[in-house]
């Protein structure tokens, strides 16, 4: 009997976290409850509940900063949030991005989905539910990438290099670690979400040079007690226009090329490589653009994917580059 009356006592104590709860599962922008339906919410939880106090409540929770609106339909006062700390056009903005990143696995993309959904209403958590297409896509099956991540942005604050193992899948469908095994040594210094993968970009000082490596492929990683080298290098490194010129996140020698593209190809120059790109009339129906961009198959995939739109005229070493390897896959589709 004692124990009934010490678990109503506390659940008294809780009533305006109840209150709450029941405001953020069951109203909206479009959805209210009136009084009534509130007090008979909180008697599920073992919460008693006269009018006056719940009006007190509203006073509290508005103190607070949480504003509850109040219409009247006739005799019947409906009660609703309206300053919800994500709005549902940028909840599934949120899913949308768990849904398309690759890194992500499927299992745990689930979870962040439904966490997600715990932020809107119950009424607009099932329209987030109906956009959910997780099943059926490519995601990866590594489970320690998020762990990988916060390492990752450990070792940076804590000015550190990181060591692990990476992996490639084999014709068995099999992971099959890179070097034999042999751990990679780098010096982290940022994170890139780039072609629905996530990247970590750093410096190899055995190769002296930058690298990038995909954060899903990363096995059994530590942290170094080394600290990080490189920073010379990433002071002068823009990060954002590294993206633009690995083509797929392939790597290759950079060069400074001329396209010579149709004017109705400006749109697509501007997507791929940013507004501050040099843009020059050329004729009355081409313009140039010059850019850097890391030579490979990728960069030439993607210019022959644009057709006559667009044409590699300058530096000669790229154009006689792009012309080896269009005769490369033309005897390669003539056998």
């Amino acid at each position: 009997m004692e124990s009934r009356k010490s678990g109503a006592r506390n659940g008294q104590k809780l009533k305006i976290l109840y209150l709450l709860q029941i405001l953020m599962d069951y109203t909206d922008a479009t959805h209210d409850i009136t009084l009534q339906e509130i007090i008979d919410k909180l008697a599920l939880y073992g919460v008693t509940a006269e009018r006056k106090s719940l009006y007190d409540d509203f006073t509290k929770l508005a103190e607070f900063g949480i504003e509850v609106e109040k219409t009247q339909y006739n005799k019947n006062a409906h009660y609703k949030i309206t300053n919800r700390k994500f709005e549902l056009a940028e909840l599934k903005l949120l899913v949308d991005s768990v849904q398309s990143a690759k890194f992500i696995t499927e299992e745990k993309s689930h979870e962040l989905i439904k966490k997600l959904e715990h932020l809107a209403s119950k009424y607009e958590a099932s329209n987030l539910q109906r956009q959910v297409y997780v099943s059926g896509r490519v995601k990866s099956m590594n489970t320690d990438v998020l762990t990988n991540v916060d390492m990752i942005h450990k070792a940076i604050a804590s000015n550190v290099m990181i060591s692990y193992q990476y992996y490639q899948w084999n014709t068995k469908k099999e992971m099959e670690l890179r070097r034999n095994g042999e751990r990679y040594v780098i010096s982290p210094w940022g994170l890139l979400w780039e072609d629905e993968n996530y990247y970590m970009v750093g410096f190899d000082q055995s190769a002296d040079r930058i690298k990038h490596f995909r954060v899903d492929k990363m096995l059994n990683m530590r942290m170094e007690s080394v600290k990080r080298e490189g920073r010379e290098r990433f002071q002068e490194l823009n990060m954002g226009m590294y993206a633009k010129k690995m083509f797929g996140m392939f790597d290759g020698e950079e060069q400074r090329v001329t396209l010579l593209c149709k004017n109705e190809m400006a749109g697509v120059m501007i997507d791929r490589f940013g507004k501050e790109i040099p843009m020059l009339k050329a004729d009355e129906s081409h313009i140039k653009v010059i850019v850097n961009v890391a030579l490979s198959r990728h960069f030439m995939g993607w210019l022959m994917s644009l057709s006559d739109g667009v044409r590699v005229i300058s530096p000669e070493p790229v154009v006689f580059a792009i012309r080896e390897e269009i005769e490369r896959m033309k005897r390669q589709y003539d056998t």
